[in-house]
């Protein structure tokens, strides 16, 4: 039995019947004089409306000013004790591996700690993933033990409404900006369009129009996983010859295999933080979900159509990264560009992000991080701009820069 249960069993005995509600009235008069939003918040909440009480959250030891510490924050162990299967899909997707993947990054701990634990950089979004105790009482060390629940990241506290976490705009806060602009590519696609036309009533409450949720939540499940994952890459890898040179180039540049071809250890983070895929099967159980959420408004001719272009357009992608890295990576070895020193190996590390230390180097992370996931994210999502001009035409200009830098480098030398 998890202590987080206990805990509610505990307040459930505790303050069962009108006991509950005088208790839950207490904490709500002490709190309209100090967090007055947070209780009409929770007013509103369905949690209000079965009597799910602030002890049953935050547990019974804070009863007043005097131990403000001994709230209790919620995790999502707290929140399975009501919703078991919700956390329990959860647990297994994406989603839940967010703060582990973060953690994965070799140069993160280069960043502000406001910008990782504090949550106001890249924590702020992966602070959805699951975290272990040892974690948690880190967070809390540090000041910033607040936002652990990960539940609440797409049902806001106090309100905890699923109704706002079935809405796209749910999505909005991190699937945004410079790597991942999922909801830049769906407002504007014709998908997005059409249920913003849904929400402002120009078209009927029966149009069909998909939210984020209709493809990565289906049927409202929270195990949110795709094909092709994050950065579009996978194991095995393709029986075309010419893409699987590509795609050990670019695995080499993260990391994940060695310069002569060999795994790393860093392709076990990889595997752990779901950041590939790691089976033809298990890419094909992903992708025919996806297929038959596309039949719901398509045929299977048309959906299979749409994302083998998806699938075509990582191939083409894959071959200008293979050549930036290449390019990149002849510089090391002749000598005219200076391998870092926290670099395993004499290749392009394109994990770095934003610490590689020259402009060939950024330039070469950019392709990838922005301009690569650009032109396959906004394939999959239906958006021409993004997968055009914000992804190949961004990459082929990037290509072209650092070839242009190498020259000179080169040109020095002579």
């Amino acid at each position: 039995m998890h202590s987080s249960w206990t805990r509610w069993l505990l307040a459930a005995l505790l303050l069962s019947g009108a006991a509950n509600r005088v208790a839950a009235q207490a904490c709500a008069e002490c709190h309209k004089a100090v967090t007055p939003a947070i209780v009409s918040d929770w007013k509103l909440s369905k949690h209000a409306q079965n009597e799910v009480t602030c002890a049953v959250c935050h547990g019974t030891e804070h009863n007043g000013p005097q131990n403000v510490e001994k709230a209790g924050i919620p995790t999502p162990e707290v929140c399975k004790d009501c919703h078991e299967e919700q956390v329990t899909q959860f647990s297994k997707g994406k989603h839940a591996l967010a703060w582990a993947a973060m953690d994965a990054m070799p140069t993160i701990h280069f960043q502000p700690m406001a910008m990782t634990q504090g949550k106001k950089g890249c924590g702020g979004c992966h602070k959805i993933g699951l975290k272990s105790e040892d974690e948690i009482a880190d967070l809390k060390k540090a000041g910033a033990g607040f936002g652990v629940a990960s539940c609440d990241s797409c049902h806001t506290r106090h309100t905890f409404s699923k109704l706002e976490a079935q809405q796209p705009q749910a999505c909005m806060t991190c699937h945004t900006g410079f790597d991942h602009p999922q909801w830049e590519m769906y407002s504007g696609s014709k998908h997005g369009v059409r249920y913003l036309l849904k929400q402002n009533k120009t078209l009927p409450p029966e149009t069909a129009a998909p939210t984020c949720q209709t493809c990565h939540l289906a049927e409202g499940n929270h195990n949110v996983r795709t094909a092709w994952g994050f950065l579009g890459l996978r194991l095995p890898l393709a029986e075309d010859k010419e893409w699987q040179a590509d795609q050990v180039t670019i695995l080499q540049a993260l990391g994940v295999l060695t310069p002569d071809g060999k795994p790393t250890a860093r392709l076990d983070l990889a595997k752990g933080a779901d950041l590939l895929r790691g089976s033809q099967a298990e890419w094909q159980r992903e992708r025919d979900k996806m297929l038959s959420t596309c039949g719901n408004c398509h045929s299977s001719n048309f959906a299979k159509a749409e994302l083998q272009q998806g699938d075509d357009m990582i191939r083409a992608a894959d071959k200008l990264m293979a050549q930036g890295i290449n390019l990149v990576g002849d510089l090391y070895k002749e000598g005219l560009l200076s391998k870092p020193q926290n670099y395993a190996y004499t290749f392009p590390d394109l994990l770095t992000f934003h610490d590689a230390p020259s402009r060939i180097e950024q330039r070469l992370f950019v392709m990838f991080l922005e301009q690569r996931n650009r032109t396959f994210q906004g394939t999959f999502h239906a958006n021409p701009d993004y997968a055009l001009w914000y992804g190949w035409s961004a990459m082929q200009q990037s290509l072209g820069e650092i070839k242009a830098l190498a020259e000179e480098l080169r040109a020095r030398k002579r």
